[in-house]
Order: structure tokens, then C-alpha cells, then sequence
């Protein structure tokens, strides 16, 4: 594995850098200061975070304008409760988007920002945090929407088998704390407990590379893949999200 390890610490280096930061989703949530815009963007922004990246960021763009840029006081005030009705990104639609705020406007009024829910929750104590996290989230949305909302356009509600790609993606920008991309805003969890954000490409590279051989992008395969990654930086792992995602990459994206 010496060969595969340092394959991959050579693009992490190339990619882990402030030019990749343009073109990705992390660049929305970089935008703000305060630690309750910055989760919520980062929430939202990875919700929205699969197909093609140019895409991907028009549409943020369009979610964060709905909110007039001022993402906690829209939460707070229960704007999107006057959102009409629209699509937003692909299959997910201004319903979907109400859906989440009133489940995290529920969180935000009882503890202040997504973080110190996450302490609430215990996560910490959790060997799988973003999963544990999920859960929590998915039983507030539960209680903040009516009986028949379907809430899986929010968060995946089959958590036994879901890669949660794009949480665990969120988590990367939330607790990272190299300072270069990843922000690094968030102390209740460490870097050695992320879990890589697995996604077509990440999946594909990581088999191509001989570090897994399950086909299934699922929870069981990023836990395989993870553990993998532990043994060549225990204390981040993930860090070679850079160097899989972007090797993955077709070369039109």
C-alpha cells in the first residue's frame, strides 16, 4: 500500500489547495463569518451537491438569493414559510427546502447553532458521528413537518445503508482544520473521526486504486474505505477526499 499512499499524498497536494475552492460547493459557505451562517450554508450547499459542478453552484447561488445572503436572520424568521413554490436543484424543490428549515429552525431557536446540537445529540461519543447526526436532524424534521412530508430530498432516512455522501461532505468543511479549503469552524468532533464523502467518482478511483472492492457506494463501503484511509493518516483521513474526488473527476468537469 506505500505505492497507493503516496500516489495519493501527491494530489492531495495538488488539489487540496485554495485554486480548487472556486469551482466547488465549499466556496458558499466561505463566503460568511458568523458560525450559524456558515453551517447552514454548509447544510444546504452539500444537499444540493451531486451532478455537475457548474450546475451545482448556480443553484446555491439562486438558494442563497432566495434568502436575500442573510441565511441565519431568513431561518430565524421563518421565511421560507412565503416561499413559492419552484424547483431548486434537480429533484429538490422549494417544498423540500421549507421542509429542512422548519426542522432546523426548530434546532437553531432551541440551541443557538447546529453545533451545539451536534453536542446535545452526543455525536462524539458516536463511532459513525455524521450517521448519529443524520439521525437527530431526521427526528426534528420529523416533528416540524406534517405526518405524510417526505423528507429524503433533506436527509437520507435509511441510514443503515446510505453512504450519507453529502453530510459526511459537510462535516469535511465544518471540522477540517488545515486552513487551506476546509474551514474548521467546529471543535465537536475531530478530523479522525470523518468519515470520506463516497460518490461515483470517489467509489470508482478508490477500486481503481485497489483499496476496496465492494461495488456498492454504500455505508458499509465508506467505512471499509475509511478505515483503509486511517492507516495512512490516522489523524485525517479524509483529507484524501481531494486527491480520490478530483482524480476521479471526468475531464469536462
Amino acid at each position: 500500500m506505500d505505492d497507493i499512499k503516496e500516489i495519493l499524498d501527491r494530489e492531495v497536494r495538488r488539489f487540496n489547495s485554495p485554486d480548487f475552492i472556486d469551482k466547488d460547493p465549499v466556496q458558499f459557505p466561505r463566503r460568511f463569518d458568523r458560525l450559524t451562517d456558515i453551517e447552514l450554508v454548509s447544510l444546504l450547499a452539500s444537499t444540493v451537491a451531486w451532478g455537475n459542478r457548474k450546475m451545482i453552484c448556480a443553484n446555491i447561488e439562486k438558494m442563497l438569493r432566495l434568502m436575500e445572503y442573510r441565511p441565519t436572520e431568513y431561518l430565524l424568521d421563518g421565511g421560507y414559510e412565503e416561499l413559492p413554490d419552484m424547483n431548486i436543484h434537480r429533484t429538490f424543490f422549494a417544498r423540500d427546502l421549507r421542509a429542512y428549515l422548519r426542522g432546523l429552525h426548530s434546532i437553531y431557536k432551541q440551541y443557538g447553532s447546529l453545533q451545539e446540537f451536534a453536542r446535545a445529540s452526543h455525536i462524539a461519543q458516536s463511532e459513525a458521528p455524521a450517521w448519529e447526526l443524520a439521525a437527530a436532524i431526521n427526528r426534528r424534521l420529523a416533528e416540524a413537518n406534517p405526518p405524510a412530508t417526505n423528507l429524503s430530498r433533506c436527509l437520507p432516512q435509511n441510514l443503515r445503508t446510505t453512504a450519507l455522501k453529502r453530510l459526511n461532505m459537510a462535516l469535511r468543511w465544518l471540522v477540517r482544520t488545515d486552513g487551506i479549503v476546509d474551514m474548521g469552524v467546529w471543535d465537536v468532533i475531530t478530523p479522525a473521526q470523518l468519515y470520506i464523502p463516497l460518490d461515483v467518482h470517489v467509489g470508482d478511483t478508490a477500486r481503481n486504486l485497489g483499496l476496496i472492492t465492494r461495488r456498492a457506494n454504500d455505508r458499509r463501503t465508506v467505512e471499509d474505505l475509511t478505515s483503509i484511509l486511517r492507516t495512512f493518516n490516522p489523524t485525517d483521513p479524509v483529507i484524501y477526499d481531494y486527491a480520490l474526488f478530483s482524480l476521479g473527476l471526468p475531464p469536462t468537469t
